[in-house]
């Protein structure tokens, strides 16, 4: 593109369109013309744009500017890690590791494991002690969110909580808000698409659309709808085909 300003531009009018779509403010995003290949604003600032001025976004308190892709990773705001909630823990993935054996790996997302606490894996209903958390053959005292913890004897989509504080379940159904980014043709009750949730992997069908909504404001348009289609947002009563765990998204967004 020969670092058309022009195709720059149009390239952050149709990313911003789609970021608003999904939900998500454009003005807190930091759109950098960069070359991957020769380097250009990717640690330092390009002299083969002399139109591009830098990049301004939203932050909470104020607005950040800087001109290169460093700067911009630079200003991205850590998440914070929410260890004072009660512990829930996906399972990801499974390793086979020699002398050990079969070892499910998941990440902490909320709260803390350590040694000594009785957990429950939903929606298996395994319960099971720690019996040390280590990184790197290194043992620690706790694992926080963020870090990566192995286990045994269960599987992928489990989700580890404290059996004494806020023990996770498995969901029978539950409420979600679905935005319908592209879908050929219309959506009803009985539909049964594949969902991933944390890490699970698995069917749930469309039991009652409660109500189509404004995919920005949240504000309600249509009560009990026969179908929604591409460009829509609604409350959808959801129905696991498998034992599922499911969280609300106002106590632990990551499940």
């Amino acid at each position: 593109t020969k670092w058309s300003e022009d195709r720059f531009n149009e390239i952050v009018k149709e990313t911003s369109t789609f970021i608003k779509k999904v939900g998500y403010n454009p003005k807190s995003v930091a759109f950098v013309p960069i070359s991957g290949w020769h380097g250009d604003n990717m640690l330092e600032e390009s002299p083969n744009m002399p139109w591009y001025k830098g990049w301004t976004k939203e932050v909470k308190g104020g607005s950040v500017k800087g001109k290169t892709l460093l700067d911009a990773i630079d200003a991205i705001e850590p998440p914070t890690r929410p260890s004072d909630k009660p512990l829930r823990l996906p399972l990801q993935d499974v390793y086979k590791i020699g002398g050990i054996g079969t070892v499910p790996v998941g990440r902490v997302e909320t709260g803390i494991i350590k040694a000594g606490m009785v957990v429950t894996f939903a929606p298996s209903n395994v319960t099971t002690e720690v019996k040390s958390v280590e990184m790197h053959h290194e043992q620690l005292e706790q694992g926080v969110p963020g870090d990566n913890v192995g286990f045994n004897d269960i599987r992928r989509g489990n989700v580890a909580s404290d059996s004494k504080n806020d023990p996770a379940k498995e969901a029978a159904s539950f409420n979600a808000q679905v935005i319908i980014l592209n879908h050929p043709g219309q959506i009803g009750a009985g539909y049964a698409p594949v969902l991933d949730c944390h890490t699970a992997h698995i069917a749930c069908k469309f039991a009652e659309l409660i109500e189509k909504i404004d995919r920005r404001s949240g504000k309600s348009l249509e009560q009990s709808p026969k179908f929604v289609k591409s460009g829509d947002a609604c409350i959808a009563k959801l129905v696991p085909s498998k034992p599922m765990c499911v969280e609300s998204y106002n106590e632990y967004p990551p499940l």
